[in-house]
């Protein structure tokens, strides 16, 4: 059954990729106003996440930003549809700008292993294959749970010559090697971790468990951080790419001060472009001590 699952799956993703572009962001927003009209369970956490990140916002504002943010979350389904079944250039072809490449460029220069951060903000789909015709990074995943998706991701994702690691002791300790050698890796910094590999820290209006992952990979300056989004431009026509290089508190030895700086960088981004965050993830799932659950 779970074969012909992830048969069905892929089927349905390389349909999408037979669509124009414009089809492609058309049908994406229609999925997004269907969640937002019908009852579901992403929506309900849509709407928990946006209350408790954003509470300074009345409630037909704040609902209005429920039902633009499903609407990117449908576009950013269908989109990554394609960049999953495209060759990668034809993805790279839709990254119409870009900020701040010469951070990255300073990086790879430095000699020091490289370490590129992102969020679930905008299409990471894309901007993995972006961030590899720059660089052969490492990149790190968790794997969906159907094999033969699985298996079409570690296809697609490594077209440009760079390699994948699954969320795995060995997916983590290849990331380490790779960066002490003086390597590149790519990894979300938003996923929410076990307890005992995250840290609470400010995000929003709130507190989230942060991993503790990137900033052990960048303590005392061993390796360079490199923020990293693909965002949607408003026309529709493609991506704005924005590098951004990590701060310096990024770089304590207190493994706090170093979280929250991150966490800090990915809340400015998510503040900029509210809508084009994945406010379905159950990001705030574990809560500090004595608070009640969210989900």
């Amino acid at each position: 059954m779970e074969a012909f699952k992830g048969r069905l799956v892929v089927g349905f993703l390389r349909l999408f990729a037979l669509l124009p572009w414009r089809a492609v962001q058309a049908v994406g927003n229609l999925i997004g106003w269907l969640m937002w009209k019908l009852p579901n369970s992403s929506r309900e956490v849509v709407r928990i996440n946006l209350a408790k990140c954003f509470p300074e916002l009345g409630e037909d504002e704040r609902e209005r930003l429920v039902g633009q943010s499903l609407k990117d979350i449908g576009k950013t389904l269908t989109e990554s549809a394609c960049a999953w079944i495209w060759p990668a250039q034809k993805s790279i072809g839709l990254v119409r700008e870009v900020e701040g490449l010469e951070v990255l460029e300073q990086a790879l220069a430095s000699g020091k292993g490289v370490v590129g951060i992102t969020s679930h903000l905008g299409n990471w789909e894309v901007l993995n294959h972006f961030y590899c015709a720059q660089c052969k990074p490492i990149i790190f995943y968790r794997p969906p749970k159907l094999k033969a998706v699985d298996e079409l991701l570690r296809q697609q994702r490594v077209q440009l010559g760079n390699r994948v690691a699954p969320s795995t002791r060995e997916g983590i300790l290849s990331v380490i090697k790779e960066v002490r050698k003086g390597g590149a890796v790519g990894i979300p910094a938003d996923p929410e971790p076990s307890l005992s590999a995250g840290v609470f820290v400010p995000f929003l209006a709130t507190q989230a468990l942060t991993s503790k992952f990137v900033a052990g990979m960048l303590v005392g300056g061993k390796a360079c951080g490199v923020f990293l989004h693909a965002l949607r431009l408003a026309d529709g026509s493609g991506f704005k790419v924005i590098l951004e290089a990590a701060p310096a508190e990024m770089y304590s030895d207190d493994v706090e001060t170093a979280v929250a700086a991150m966490s800090g960088v990915i809340e400015k981004y998510v503040r900029a472009y509210p809508s084009q965050y994945m406010w379905s993830m159950k990001r705030f799932k574990k809560r500090p001590p004595g608070e009640p659950k969210w989900y």
